[in-house]
């Protein structure tokens, strides 16, 4: 019996990477210190796990921005507008490839970063590869022989991980008609063949291809194609090891394809899709190891060892021991890092947590107990895991008995607006006045040292709630006065008293706790700090209407109300696992309710009601997406519906491909949605258009996610691009998302040429008429 880590998180118990790249971006370091910086990530998170006592250690799982990213350039799949970045004298491979992904406006040169999306059900992004016609490919970077290099070095018996050549085709997109990207794997697996050479030269045994597709519904054709690759792999290397993992769901309908791959071990997700084991097990062949994904890489709950021992036995009960490895369901790029440094958590919520470096050590003694082991420090561990299991289904602390008779008595009606959305936009365009065009953000306004250190210095008691009050007050009034002055028509307040967008509402609702350091890469640099939902989910007091009512009182415009939306609280927290996810869907939802209406009743007449998880959340296996979308579309609906036909609702959606939901999204009923738009150059709206979809939508004129400042012209083109397939008098111009983590000199110029945009194209559109 074998234990190995699919992935390590990469960011750093205390978020070196990302401050080392932000640094770098922002010229503070040179390119040899962050290069350092990734090294002593690399090296603390091999010894975390050499300690432990795993045997196979991933190398190659380490990204300064994004594994899918790290493909791209390995393979050089590089498109063509970044070729000049490269010739530029002074820069290295990182400064090309952090061009990718972030987009180059420099030293003449004006390039839009490469499109961005969710990988698979998870809140991580990656940056979306480019595929052409007749692409050819090569090996363009030396970043994995390096880094399996600098583990063998140390004397660390690593594999390497690699995104295996079917999903990195299927991760992509066809920038151009006329082909299947899935036909490129004739030309991508020579390049891998290449890699795989050049490890095996180096000293590697094993190698872990990530193949998460062959957990979703795949064509015939992909089918053959993973056939064809593994086939060739295999003819190529008979000598190398290879596992083939898979994740976030069941193999399925595929499980015969994957245990037929010539491949040495097969990784399975028994957290997402317990019941296949038995399957595999009937059907595995005598030359395939399994690897039991059975410690949970996506969310904080200690194992429970005695189920997990379960599922161990009865694979050694088919296979053999030697045949069984250990692993946690997935990476644990989706975990934080290290919960010894939780020195502020209630204890006994914490006795039932478990992060990255808990969860390898869980691995560890999974595998002595399979074992049969006598050492008293794992029987210890063992008995210490039962109480612990015992003590979360008994504790007081996660049942309210009043929050689930409100939840069970909720009917049809509070899921309803009074009346259909024609009727509504009549009222909402008498009550609001608002112009062709109108302009808007999509709430938050950067977010600078200096906001951040007054609520650092509030925190740690260095400031007073009055001095704190007003500082943040004055901050909103600038930002209300700022966007009079450059004409926007819906303002915001700008969050400045917000942490997270979902952190934020947490903390003041029941059922939630907070860690410190319990930090996840979103994407790049940008990490998250999820909640974590222990127990019934309940609002005490109004969470927004203080800010809101304030910044509405400075202004004779409209103010939004800004509120997360009940299924990304979900989606973007840790979640209780012992309660189906759609109950605790409806106790955040009835919650989010309860302030829409007290928004309402202070006067806020536009209520915006983010949902950026809504797809996100969709299950990977299309069969399964009605019971989800029926149950998440109507807790949108019961926290939006509880106000009059007057108050207009918003919500705001971004990085997601809408056509298989989009009349699901309509159900949702919302006034208005704002969407990405701009990176995919208003392809997404094709989706809105098709449908004929009937309300009012934003789609984003600019990408906020690089630093990048579009011009007027720029912003004017995309939206009539958008007013080509959607009617005019139903477009909103905002950013794709919002500003926080933008600088204010790049937000400031953006803005003003993104409302000089909306008033060209108004005045146009006018004087046509």
């Amino acid at each position: 019996m074998q234990t190995h880590i699919l992935g390590y998180p990469r960011i750093g118990s205390k978020r070196e990477l990302k401050k080392a790249c932000e640094q770098y971006w922002s010229g503070k370091i040179l390119v040899e210190e962050l290069l350092n910086t990734g090294r002593n990530i690399c090296n603390q998170n091999w010894a975390i796990q050499r300690e432990a006592g795993i045997d196979l250690i991933p190398c190659n799982d380490f990204s300064y921005y994004d594994q899918v990213l790290d493909m791209t350039l390995t393979v050089g799949a590089i498109p063509t507008r970044y070729h000049e970045v490269a010739l530029k004298k002074n820069n290295t491979e990182l400064d090309l490839y952090f061009a990718m992904a972030r987009g180059y406006q420099k030293e003449g040169l004006d390039i839009t970063a490469m499109e961005m999306t969710k990988w698979f059900d998870t809140n991580y992004h990656y940056i979306v590869p480019e595929f052409y016609k007749n692409q050819q490919f090569k090996l363009n970077s030396d970043k994995i022989f390096n880094e399996f290099a600098s583990a063998k070095q140390a004397g660390i018996n690593v594999k390497p991980v690699i995104i295996g050549p079917v999903s990195y085709l299927l991760l992509g997109k066809e920038k151009e008609e006329g082909f299947d990207k899935l036909d490129l794997v004739q030309n991508l697996l020579p390049v891998y063949i290449e890699i795989l050479t050049k490890l095996q030269e180096q000293g590697a045994k094993w190698i872990q291809f990530d193949e998460p597709f062959l957990a979703l519904d795949l064509t015939e054709k992909a089918k053959e194609k993973y056939e064809w690759a593994y086939s060739e792999i295999r003819n190529k290397f008979p000598k190398l090891k290879f596992i083939v993992a898979t994740y976030f769901d069941g193999l399925k309908d595929n499980s015969s394809l994957a245990v037929s791959l010539p491949v040495n071990v097969l990784h399975i997700d028994l957290v997402r899709n317990p019941e296949q084991l038995d399957k595999i097990l009937n059907t595995i062949p005598e030359t395939l190891s399994l690897s039991l994904g059975i410690v949970d890489g996506r969310n904080i709950w200690k194992n429970d060892f005695q189920k997990s021992l379960s599922f161990i036995k009865k694979a050694v009960e088919t296979l053999g021991s030697e045949r069984v490895f250990i692993a946690p369901s997935s990476s644990l790029l989706h975990s934080p890092c290290d919960l010894d440094f939780e020195t502020g958590l209630n204890p006994e919520i914490k006795n039932w947590l478990a992060f990255a470096k808990q969860k390898v050590q869980e691995v560890v003694t999974l595998k002595e107990l399979a074992n049969g082991t006598s050492d008293e420090n794992f029987l210890a561990k063992f008995a210490e895991n039962k109480a612990a299991i015992a003590s979360r289904k008994t504790s007081p602390l996660i049942h309210n008995e009043a929050v689930k008779q409100r939840t069970s008595a909720v009917t049809e009606a509070d899921s309803r607006r009074k009346n259909s959305f024609k009727i509504r936009k009549e009222e909402q365009q008498k009550a609001l006045q608002l112009p062709l065009f109108p302009t808007t953000t999509i709430g938050s306004f950067p977010q600078t040292a200096e906001v951040r250190n007054w609520r650092a210095k509030f925190k740690k008691g260095e400031l007073t709630a009055e001095q704190y009050d007003t500082l943040l007050k004055e901050e909103t009034e600038r930002t209300i006065r700022w966007q009079e002055k450059i004409g926007i028509d819906v303002l915001v307040h700008g969050e400045f008293e917000r942490n997270d967008m979902v952190e934020y509402f947490g903390e003041q609702l029941n059922g939630f706790v907070f860690t410190k350091n319990g930090w996840v890469q979103s994407y790049g640099s940008r990490c998250v700090k999820p909640p974590i939902i222990f127990g019934d989910v309940s609002r005490p007091n109004p969470m927004t209407v203080y800010w809101s009512q304030y910044a509405q009182s400075q202004t004779k415009k409209w103010v939004k109300g800004m509120l997360t939306g009940p299924v990304t609280i979900l989606q973007w927290s840790f979640v209780r696992d012992d309660q189906h996810r759609s109950e605790t869907c409806k106790q955040i939802a009835l919650a989010i309710r309860d302030e829409v209406v007290d928004l309402e009743q202070a006067g806020i007449r536009i209520v915006q009601i983010d949902e950026p998880a809504i797809r996100e959340g969709l299950p990977l296996r299309q069969s399964d997406w009605q019971n989800y979308l029926k149950w998440a579309v109507e807790a949108f609906r019961i926290s939006s519906s509880g106000v009059e036909d007057t108050t207009q609702i918003h919500t705001h959606m971004c990085y997601s491909e809408f056509n298989d939901i989009i009349k699901n999204i309509a159900d949702m009923d919302a006034d208005v949605i704002t969407i990405e738009c701009s990176r995919s150059q208003m392809e997404l709206l094709n989706a809105f258009a098709d449908f004929k979809y009937p309300n009012e939508i934003g789609p984003g004129v600019y990408d906020i996610h690089s630093p990048r400042v579009p011009s007027k012209a720029e912003m004017v083109e995309l939206l009539r691009k958008a007013q080509n397939v959607i009617p005019a008098d139903q477009l909103w111009v905002n950013p794709d998302c919002g500003l926080k983590t933008r600088h204010w000199d790049e937000t400031e110029k953006a803005l003003i040429a993104m409302v000089q945009a909306a008033k060209e194209v108004a005045s146009v559109l006018v004087e046509n008429d």
